[in-house]
């Protein structure tokens, strides 16, 4: 059975939320984690910052590297990996977390949310990857996974926020092409999107606190990253999974456990029919 035991894992926005959280899954098996995000210190309204999760992640049994890392800054993300696999030996996962959400339509978004969010989402995702893959295509196991959805051209999906939409779904093109790119490197490329909401900082500022409440935690995207990343990469790539599907292979059956609110009916989330 395959482990991440020393295996290092370059994770994008890891200060909160899923980020956190799939540190600190990767962390339970011996693994060297490398935590990125803009926060350094202490924010008054949002808990968390690289060195509190890198604390986390000693603490939960992997070895931590925190980087204070904006993933706009092709330069700084550069040498964000170059550090990570100088320090740790190389780069054996790269998972893409770093995302914006905006949820405007075409009138109500101005020029720079959009810049943002392509920038972050997909740009960010991009050269993520590029800076990885040299490092990754050394690793016994490579993996890139990233957090977007399943491509879905219906119109829905777009309408109520098409700049969200189409940074996201760029997202989704980079799995999309580099898993044929790199298939004869042995590089899995995957996404990951989850069944229902998820209760983190982006909800919660951006739904209604019932959305908040009728989400789940993060952890379950957590336990299914971590499916998929100790899977034999030569065989598992150019997918789009969704969590609960995922742990339902692995043969879960009661989902009880990862609910914000025990038995209220869960809320759906984005570009998923």
């Amino acid at each position: 059975m395959l482990t991440l035991r020393d295996k290092t894992i370059f994770i994008t926005g890891s200060s909160r939320g899923i980020g956190r959280e799939v540190a600190l899954r990767c962390a339970r098996d011996g693994a060297n984690v490398v935590i990125t995000g803009k926060t350094a210190t202490a924010h008054d309204k949002l808990p968390g910052t690289i060195h509190s999760v890198a604390a986390e992640v000693q603490e939960f049994g992997g070895n931590a590297l925190a980087i204070r890392l904006d993933v706009r800054d092709e330069v700084a993300l550069q040498a964000a990996v170059t550090q990570a696999a100088r320090h740790f030996g190389g780069i054996d996962v790269l998972f893409n977390n770093a995302s914006v959400i905006n949820l405007t339509d075409t009138l109500g978004t101005p020029v720079k949310h959009l810049d943002l969010m392509w920038d972050v989402n997909m740009r960010a995702t991009f050269l993520a990857s590029q800076a990885c893959i040299p490092h990754l295509r050394k690793s016994a196991n490579p993996h890139i996974l990233t957090m977007s959805p399943p491509p879905n051209l219906q119109a829905e999906w777009f309408a109520p926020h098409v700049a969200y939409s189409i940074s996201k779904y760029g997202m989704s093109l980079c799995t999309l092409g580099m898993a044929r790119e790199y298939s004869a490197n042995g590089i899995a490329v995957n996404s990951l999107w989850p069944r229902t909401t998820i209760a983190t900082a982006a909800i919660e500022f951006n739904f209604p606190n019932d959305i908040l409440r009728a989400s789940r935690m993060p952890a379950i995207v957590a336990d299914a990253a971590y499916s998929i990343l100790t899977r034999d990469s030569r065989s598992c790539s150019g997918n789009f999974f969704i969590d609960e599907e995922v742990l339902k292979e692995e043969g879960m059956t009661d989902f009880g456990q990862y609910a914000v609110t025990p038995g209220m009916p869960l809320y759906g989330d984005l570009f998923l029919d």
